[in-house]
C-alpha cells in the first residue's frame, strides 16, 4: 500500500490526509502544535470547495457548522454596488469557523492517523521512498510527502530554498468572532471604504458576529490592535450611516482581536519533486482579499488525492499535480492583482465576482487524460 507523510495539521494538511485516505492510502500528518488548532476566526468556503467536501463524504457535516452567506459589497454610504451580468450563485458562500472545521477535519481522518506535538526537520528523498526526519528526533518511511505547513513551510524552505514568505507592504487585516451583544446586526454586510480601508460584519451559524477589516498601503502601526483597527472603521461608515462594525469592534475585548501582517509566497518555479509536493499556502499563500486561500487549498488536496489514485507511479502522479497547478495559480494571481488594484469600488466589486465566477464555473475535474497518462 502506498504511505503519504502529510506535514501540518491545518485545514489544508486535515484535508489532504482525507482525500489520500479516500485514495486508499495509508496516511500520518505530523503537526508540531500540541493540539489541532486553527490559526484565524473564520472562513469561507465556496462551492468548489463544498464538492471536495461532498467527494469525501463530509459535506453535510461541514454544512452544519457553517452559515450560507452572500458576497455583495456596499459603499461607505451604504448603497449596494450592482455587477450585472453574474448569478446569485456567483455570490454565494459557507462561512464556518476556522477550528470547528479543523476539529470536524480531524474526526474524519482518524486522531490515530495524527501525531501530535511533532514538527518537520527535514527529508531525505530515495529513488523509491522518502525518508521523513521530525522534531522528536523519530523518522518517518513513505512514498510521498504532502507539504501542507502554511506560508512558513519548512517543507518548501527545503524543496524550494530562497523563497520564504514575503510582507506584502502596508498590507494588514483585524477580525474577531464576538458572542451575539446588544448591538442589533439584522444583516450582513461588507463594505468598500476609502483609505484601502474594506471589510464588514457576517453573522455565524451559532448566533455570534464575525467582523473583518484589512487595509492597504497602510500607514505605519501605533497603539494596540483594537486603537488599530478603530482608527481605521472611521473610512468604512460615511457619517451618520450606520455605524454598527464600529460599535461591534468597541464591544470587542482586546484579547479577541487578531491582527496580522499579510505575508504572501512568491510565484515558485516549482512545487514538486518526485516524491515531494507543497499544497496550500505553503505553495500560494496569497492576499486575504479574495477570500479563497482555503477553498483553493482544499482543491490542491483532493487533486493530490485523485492523481495518486488514478496514476501508479508517484513521481508521474506529482509531475501531473504541478502541471495542472502552476497554471492555475498564475491565473489566480493575476485575476487576484485586478481585484486589489481595482480604481473604484464598483470596479474592485465586479473583478471580485467576475473571480468567484471563473473560480466556481472552472472548479477543478479530474485531470484530461493525457494529464492522467504523462
Amino acid at each position: 500500500m502506498t504511505r503519504a507523510v502529510v506535514i501540518g495539521g491545518g485545514i489544508v494538511g486535515l484535508t489532504a490526509g482525507l482525500a489520500l485516505r479516500h485514495a486508499g492510502i495509508e496516511v500520518v500528518i505530523c503537526e508540531r502544535a500540541p493540539e489541532i488548532r486553527a490559526a484565524g476566526a473564520s472562513l469561507g468556503l465556496w462551492a468548489n470547495a463544498l464538492a471536495v467536501f461532498d467527494d469525501l463524504a463530509v459535506g453535510e457535516q461541514v454544512r452544519s457548522i457553517g452559515a450560507p452567506t452572500e458576497m455583495y459589497f456596499h459603499d461607505p454610504a451604504g448603497r449596494p454596488l450592482v455587477t450585472p451580468g453574474f448569478s446569485p450563485e456567483d455570490h454565494q458562500y459557507l462561512l464556518v469557523h476556522r477550528a470547528k472545521l479543523n476539529d470536524l477535519l480531524a474526526d474524519a481522518v482518524g486522531l490515530d492517523n495524527i501525531r501530535l506535538a511533532t514538527g518537520f526537520t527535514a527529508y531525505e528523498e530515495h529513488a523509491d521512498h522518502v525518508t521523513v526526519h521530525l522534531s522528536d528526533g523519530s523518522t518517518e518511511d513513505a512514498d510521498v510527502v504532502v507539504g501542507a505547513d502554511g506560508a512558513y513551510s519548512a517543507v518548501r524552505g527545503q524543496l524550494v530554498p530562497g523563497t520564504p514568505a514575503q510582507e506584502h507592504p502596508g498590507h494588514h487585516a483585524w477580525r474577531a468572532v464576538i458572542p451575539a451583544t446588544g448591538i442589533t446586526v439584522p444583516e450582513d454586510r461588507l463594505i468598500l471604504g476609502t483609505h484601502g480601508c474594506r471589510g464588514g460584519y457576517i453573522r455565524t451559524y451559532d448566533g455570534s458576529v464575525y467582523w473583518l477589516l484589512n487595509q492597504f498601503d497602510s500607514p505605519p502601526l501605533t497603539g494596540t490592535a483594537k486603537q488599530q483597527v478603530l482608527e481605521r472603521v472611521v473610512h468604512m461608515d460615511e457619517e451618520g450611516h450606520d455605524g454598527t462594525l464600529a460599535r461591534l469592534i468597541a464591544a470587542t475585548p482586546e484579547e479577541m482581536i487578531l491582527h496580522n501582517q499579510i505575508m504572501l509566497v512568491p510565484p515558485l518555479p516549482h512545487w514538486v519533486s518526485a516524491r515531494v509536493a507543497l499544497a496550500g499556502d505553503a505553495a500560494h499563500a496569497m492576499s486575504p482579499h479574495i477570500t479563497a486561500g482555503a477553498t483553493l487549498g482544499i482543491e490542491d488536496a483532493a487533486l493530490l488525492g485523485r492523481l495518486l489514485a488514478r496514476i501508479g507511479d508517484v513521481p508521474a502522479a506529482l509531475a501531473a499535480y504541478q502541471a495542472d497547478r502552476i497554471p492555475r495559480y498564475a491565473h489566480v494571481a493575476r485575476l487576484s492583482a485586478e481585484v486589489e488594484h481595482a480604481p473604484t469600488p464598483e470596479q474592485f466589486a465586479r473583478h471580485y465576482v467576475a473571480f468567484s465566477h471563473w473560480m466556481i464555473t472552472d472548479r477543478q475535474r479530474s485531470p484530461r487524460k493525457n494529464q492522467v497518462d504523462a
